[in-house]
């Protein structure tokens, strides 16, 4: 299609769409809540795929100093104690990654082709029968094998509920409901944890063969809400189906309320059409053209911070509690108040969305933990005693608060609006392969840490995580832009402007000024907006 065609095409959906804008703009949270509570309900149902997700990788993580899980697949250390070594912990944690990585891959071109509820179907269907081989492992390398055939699915889940939920929902809830990702990894962790806190003295393989199957409790009701959820309708509007694509934004709002579907569907029209404009392509190698590779680094950055920052270290408390000179029944005791402080930090970061910003958020998050890690570091250099234990594990605790009310929550909503809308499914994918990445590193490095047969660090780990998060928070001043409140029209501009991200928000009304819902008037090279400078 010719570059005239576009702006034909352009010219036709400006008042609609504006109107759409306006109107996303106007709404207040109270309204959004009484229009949109089935969106928020099919957000949820799709975000407690996350829920099980945790649950299972916590268990995992949790067998490491769990006495009959380490009796039969660990290795005899001293007298009367096992262990699982550091190969195994690092090939059983690396496996589910390793599965995660491909299932992250394919999920990216199954969603495009046939949507988010038939690949979430059968991305369901294939952890069901995967199940099957971690309940009855028998050897530790079948053990091994299933966590990379249950991270095929883990990969498509990582995703689609974050995406989801970014689509259905307006300006007003996009923050909340991409969020809410996170405290639903936390409800998975915290229940895998009392799961295993209460098998703990079961002396039997059921011990730990009961917390695997306990997966099916969750796989068998999700199934069966995602055959009756709607389709995104940003997905129906990228393949032309208007039609349904009304039908679907109806079924995701309240009757009864006044609501314009036709200005809701005209602005995913011209949002569709300015980034089809600007860059045609749909294919990963997409992400890494003009101003979408910049998107990209962005989206890939803000994630893999989460384990940048040290948060391997809470995936891992239990075995840290323990290697600290806790018994295994206080590290489970421990590990529950961490992630009861975790709940506790993702409701309060609700509270600070609305008025502080995600930027504000990641900033303020990634400076309070290094100093933290620098704390616990210089308390892991003291002789062993009591109140080493005790404070280190203070300061694992603590550092989980400040993260699940920062980083934690905050990622997803980063994440699943900085992308372009038709490269927002491959961006995230292409993000959370990178967090994967990062996170192999992390969970070769570990382990070696804090195995007493290894490297021994314990609380010395801190130092090493507090360096990363250091840099963290640089890339952060520098790179991050706040997107709070604004559409995904106004984002694709300020990008395409190659707007500074400290300015972003400054910018903004620069833009409005300039007349920048006039983007179909361009020049003849298609390179710039008229009357809007570019800010550096």
């Amino acid at each position: 299609m010719s570059s005239a065609d576009h702006i034909a095409r352009l010219n036709h959906l400006i008042d609609a769409s504006n109107e759409g804008v306006e109107a996303e703009h106007r709404m207040p949270l109270r309204d959004a809540l009484r229009l949109y509570p089935k969106a928020i309900g099919w957000s949820i149902l799709l975000s407690l795929t996350i829920v099980m997700e945790g649950y299972d990788l916590t268990i995992i993580n949790g067998f490491y100093a769990f006495p009959e899980f380490k009796k039969a697949y660990g290795e005899r250390v001293g007298d009367n104690d096992y262990q699982i070594t550091t190969a195994w912990q690092s090939g059983l944690t690396n496996g589910a990654v390793v599965g995660e990585i491909l299932g992250l891959l394919f999920n990216g071109h199954l969603t495009e082709r046939f949507g988010y509820r038939r690949t979430l179907i059968f991305a369901l269907l294939a952890l069901i029968s995967f199940i099957f081989l971690a309940v009855f492992a028998f050897n530790i390398g079948m053990l091994m094998a299933s966590e990379v055939l249950c991270g095929l699915s883990w990969g498509v889940f990582q995703t689609l509920s974050t995406t989801y939920a970014a689509e259905i929902m307006p300006v007003a809830l996009r923050a909340y409901l991409t969020s809410n990702v996170n405290l639903c990894w936390l409800i998975g962790q915290i229940i895998g944890t009392g799961v295993l806190r209460g098998l703990i003295d079961l002396q039997s393989k059921w011990s730990y063969r009961i917390p695997f199957s306990l997966q099916w409790m969750w796989a068998l009701p999700i199934l069966i809400g995602v055959l009756l959820a709607p389709e995104s309708p940003w997905w129906l509007v990228r393949h032309g189906k208007y039609d349904k694509a009304r039908a679907s934004l109806l079924r995701l709002t309240r009757r009864g309320h006044h609501y314009d579907a036709e200005d809701a569907i005209m602005l995913m029209k011209r949002t569709n059409e300015v980034e089809e404009y600007l860059s045609a392509g749909v294919g990963y190698l997409d992400c890494f053209k003009g101003v979408n590779l910049r998107r990209t680094e962005i989206a890939c950055m803000v994630w893999m911070i989460q384990t940048l920052c040290g948060s391997p270290m809470t995936g891992y408390a239990t075995y840290f509690y323990v290697q600290a000179g806790f018994d295994p029944e206080r590290a489970f005791d421990l590990s529950l108040g961490m992630y009861g402080m975790a709940i506790v930090g993702g409701m309060i970061s609700w509270l600070l969305l609305p008025s502080v910003g995600r930027r504000t958020l990641y900033l303020w998050g990634t400076g309070l933990m290094c100093l933290i890690l620098v704390a616990g570091g210089i308390v892991g250099t003291q002789h062993d005693s009591t109140w080493v234990s005790w404070t280190l594990g203070s300061v694992v605790i603590l550092f989980t608060f400040v993260y699940d009310t920062t980083v934690g929550p905050v990622c997803y909503s980063l994440v699943a609006e900085l992308p372009s809308t038709r490269l927002r499914v491959k961006t995230v994918v292409l993000a959370r392969v990178a967090y994967n990445l990062a996170g192999i590193i992390s969970n070769v490095l570990m382990p070696k840490m804090l195995n007493p047969t290894a490297w021994n660090w314990r609380g010395k780990t801190c130092f090493l995580w507090a360096g990363t998060c250091f840099c963290c928070y640089i890339w952060c001043y520098f790179r991050l832009p706040e997107p709070k409140g604004l559409t995904y029209l106004e984002l694709d501009l300020l990008f395409e402007k190659k707007v500074s991200a400290r300015k972003f928000r400054r910018i903004t009304n620069v833009l409005s000024e300039a007349g920048y819902f006039d983007i179909l008037v361009v020049n003849k090279e298609f390179q710039d907006f008229r009357g809007v400078p570019s800010y550096r």
